[in-house]
């Protein structure tokens, strides 16, 4: 579970890095850096939610024992 918990604050770090470098990038016309700070962000979110859905599923297999 700690492993999980780590991957989260990563995930966590990871979006709220790429807003702040989409803003920069935006203020100083740099788009294809902006680009794929966007990709990046959707795919870290992404993992984001599929982790959320393993964890809640962990909980109810657990909850079930």
């Amino acid at each position: 579970m700690g492993k999980k918990f780590a991957l989260n604050i990563f995930y966590n770090l990871g979006i709220i890095l790429s807003i702040f470098g989409i803003i920069w990038c935006y203020n100083n016309n740099k788009y294809l850096p902006g680009a794929f700070l966007v990709g990046t962000g959707a795919c870290l979110f992404y993992f984001k939610i599929q982790l959320m859905k393993d964890i809640k599923k962990s909980y109810k297999e657990k909850d079930q024992d």
